[in-house]
């Protein structure tokens, strides 16, 4: 099952609640197939799950949502966060150790 670090569930639950979904929101990944019919992970901030989706909650309650394809993809994962030279936060996705 993924894994989510304590600064993930940080800027998840500041981000949901920046969007007034503090309660139910959460980040919500999906793999979709592009138009070169290769896949992409697609990283969303949702309402909640969709049906199916599989519900990871993080010990500070943020919560991730897994499409079954992303699920399975992300089974092995750590899901972080890092900041960039420009100090925005972006979502990376680690291999866990």
């Amino acid at each position: 099952m993924l894994a989510v670090t304590e600064a993930a569930a940080d800027a998840i639950s500041a981000l949901t609640a920046q969007r007034g979904l503090q309660d139910e929101g959460g980040l919500r990944f999906a793999v979709h197939t592009r138009d070169d019919s290769q896949d992409a992970l697609a990283l969303t901030v949702a309402p909640g799950p969709a049906a199916g989706d599989e519900v990871v909650t993080a010990d500070a309650g943020a919560q991730v949502f897994l499409e079954p394809r992303a699920a399975e993809y992300l089974d092995d994962k750590v899901l972080d966060v890092e900041q960039d030279t420009q100090g925005q936060i972006n979502f990376t996705i680690l291999e866990r150790s």
